[in-house]
């Protein structure tokens, strides 16, 4: 993975263990795999000490921050004393921000190793087999996932999406981000192949994406956007050097969620598709094709 300090070699042997692993996981059947997904990855883990993951846990400036936008997003869906549910909550320090104004979090991972032991009362750790959702069915106002639903295999995925939908109440919210695969791959194997060879078993298209989840059950989708970004910050300091309360409130409206239809999205997906995929990594393009969607019950 270009970029990320590690020398070529080190970067093919992540390559190697990563690939061989998700293949156990590929060929598995669906019993075997219940039990793979937390010793695959804690073997990766072992093996690969210098995985991105773990050097980026031991910057908490970093993660602090990546977690204050994911609770941003969040606190726009889940009402003040709401319950809240996180898959794959890894070090929890997305639930732990989101435990101050939700009445209760549980925080699902398959792997209770994986969590941290100092964790607000409000906030109840779940083992999961990796595709369950052992949460009360039609309790939760939110379930959130970030970057998990690749990590599955497709068989799995479709079977977590309808425990997901039956733990939401009435009108509750699934809100899914997931790398889209026409920008892809997007794991380990975007340094050596054209398609995701490792813990990424599927990456979705929003076609694909929104086809599985009204298939599980859910009603309406949108997709969550925010203004954001080095062109729009710098719109905000042009517009404040002509007035300072505007550039305030265009700032103030640039850290809001907006939630749009998925048509136009599914429009750029068949333009990126006839486009180069040198077009289609683009920055502006590659943006739009982050996949963010909002999932009503």
């Amino acid at each position: 993975m270009a970029g990320d300090g590690r020398t070529q070699e080190r970067v093919r042997a992540h390559y190697e263990i990563e690939v061989e692993l998700a293949d156990r996981l590929r060929r598995a059947p669906p019993e075997e795999r219940r039990r793979l997904y937390g010793e695959v990855y804690d073997e990766l883990f072992r093996r690969v000490p210098d995985h991105p993951q773990l050097v980026r846990r031991e910057d908490s400036g970093t993660q602090a921050a990546y977690a204050e936008r994911q609770v941003a997003l969040i606190r726009e869906f889940l009402p003040e004393g709401g319950n809240y549910v996180e898959i794959g909550a890894g070090d929890c320090a997305t639930v732990r921000r989101v435990a101050r104004f939700a009445s209760t979090a549980a925080a699902v991972e398959v792997s209770a190793d994986i969590v941290p032991s100092d964790l607000p009362s409000n906030v109840r750790v779940v083992i999961s087999d990796g595709v369950s959702v052992p949460v009360a069915e039609g309790s939760a106002d939110v379930v959130y996932s970030n970057q998990l639903m690749e990590h599955l295999h497709p068989e799995d995925a479709m079977e977590q999406l309808r425990n997901i939908a039956d733990v939401l109440r009435p009108g509750g919210r699934y809100i899914c981000i997931t790398p889209n695969r026409l920008s892809g791959p997007h794991d380990i194997s975007a340094a050596f192949d054209d398609e995701a060879r490792g813990f990424h078993l599927r990456e979705y298209t929003y076609r694909e994406l929104g086809a599985a989840l009204r298939r599980a059950g859910f009603r309406r989708i949108r997709v969550a956007e925010r203004a954001e970004g080095r062109a729009f910050a710098r719109l905000v300091r042009h517009v404040s050097a002509i007035n300072a309360k505007a550039g305030r409130k265009l700032e103030g409206w640039g850290t809001r969620v907006i939630t749009l239809p998925l048509a136009p999205y599914l429009g750029i997906e068949r333009l990126a598709a006839a486009w180069p995929a040198d077009g289609v990594n683009l920055r502006p393009l590659r943006r739009l094709l982050g996949i963010t969607v909002v999932a009503e019950r």
